[in-house]
């Protein structure tokens, strides 16, 4: 199994009662809540954490795109992963990833893209999203041509690092003259191109047709489970047999002495993340048009967005992994074995866990959990249905 270093950046400086005051971490929340000299600070401690995971020997670190909230600090990713470009020797750096439909002109995604992959000689993951219901509240786009935003861009984006310019373009939404992109990807054909998603059906199916690897986000393992054999499903209808290289759980894990301590010490810093950075209500989580019903049914039935839940709920329902070594060894391998994944999306730092802990948990996962998994792939388990 590859393990990525997935960091969200959040602003763990975030006054939580007034998060609960206001209802939400995103959109909202005023911005007078942003303090600069201590998220400079975060900035530094967050961009050392991800020094330090291709360090330890993390497969890469993760980056993603989000605005206008406390949940993360990255409204363009593209900076971050400078930063990092240079500094991050030898791991994978991914952008899961740029939200396609937020963009009026998506030739500066793929120049950036393609400025990263040769700054990195090959080390960059393009990932791309449409980005959830909050980032249309926050853009003013229309979420009723996300879909569509989102299919011509990545046409349009493919198609300018493939095919030699200058060539027209022409869509509904994106109309070019010119289309010649300097400099072309350090890869060939591209960088390799990764969709995470929240668990839209159509997403999925569009993504095991075009054989991207597909990455759950934050679900109930079970849920996880489910979503990853609708893309071996999918696989199996476009042709092919989907490997579980394929596929990618993005996860937290913490790592303490024992189960009791590591509960203990993670509980307020993870219950922060779910039950404040990440609580939103319905509508601006998925806005009417975003995606189609089963979807948004789908979807509901499984994010822990808008719900209160305890750690202990949390890791009842696989959405979490928190104990001691051994502990972490068996769940992570039963998950990895129940869902089929060969790629840890990691997230060893979250909500307003500090640095010094972070720290420590990433160490902690390098020696104590990466040992055991390298050579480790999924064992077959019974073939479920997908809902």
């Amino acid at each position: 199994m590859k393990f990525f270093n997935f960091h969200l950046m959040p602003y763990a400086h975030a006054d939580l009662a007034a998060i609960a005051d206001n209802g939400s971490a995103w959109v909202t929340y005023s911005n007078s809540h942003y303090h600069p000299e201590k998220g400079a600070e975060l900035y530094h401690d967050y961009l050392d954490q991800m020094e330090f995971a291709d360090q330890l020997g993390f497969d890469g670190v993760c980056l993603n795109e989000h605005h206008q909230t406390a949940y993360g600090l990255m409204p363009i990713p593209g900076v971050i992963a400078g930063a990092l470009s240079r500094s991050v020797k030898r791991a994978k750096i991914a952008i899961l990833g740029r939200a396609l439909p937020l963009t009026n002109n998506p030739l500066n995604i793929a120049e950036e893209y393609a400025m990263l992959d040769n700054i990195t000689q090959g080390r960059l993951i393009a990932g791309f999203v449409r980005g959830i219901g909050a980032e249309y509240h926050a853009s003013g786009v229309n979420p009723a041509e996300s879909q569509e935003r989102f299919a011509e861009a990545h046409d349009l984006i493919v198609r300018a690092w493939t095919e030699p310019g200058p060539f027209a373009y022409e869509s509904k939404h994106y109309q070019f003259r010119y289309v010649n992109t300097w400099p072309r990807p350090y890869q060939t054909p591209h960088p390799p191109i990764w969709i995470p998603s929240q668990g839209s059906a159509s997403t999925i199916r569009w993504a095991a047709k075009m054989r991207y690897t597909y990455a759950q986000t934050l679900s109930p393992i079970a849920a996880v489970a489910r979503f990853f054999q609708l893309y071996r499903d999918e696989a199996e209808k476009a042709g092919y047999e989907a490997s579980p290289d394929q596929l990618a759980w993005s996860n937290t894990i913490y790592v303490g002495e024992t189960d009791k301590k590591a509960v203990r010490e993670a509980k307020p810093h993870l219950e922060a993340l779910v039950n404040y950075f990440l609580k939103m209500p319905t509508e601006m989580l998925l806005p009417p048009g975003y995606t189609d019903a089963a979807s948004m049914k789908r979807v509901r039935a499984v994010k822990v967005t808008g719900k209160t839940q305890s750690l202990e709920e949390l890791m009842a329902s696989g959405v979490v992994i928190v104990g001691g070594p051994e502990t972490v060894r068996e769940k992570l391998a039963e998950y990895q074995d129940l869902a089929g994944f060969n790629t840890s999306l990691t997230k060893t730092q979250f909500g307003t866990l500090p640095n010094e802990m972070a720290r420590a948990n990433m160490t902690a996962i390098a020696e104590e959990i990466l040992p055991a998994f390298r050579e480790r792939e999924p064992r077959p388990a019974p073939k479920q249905a997908a809902e």
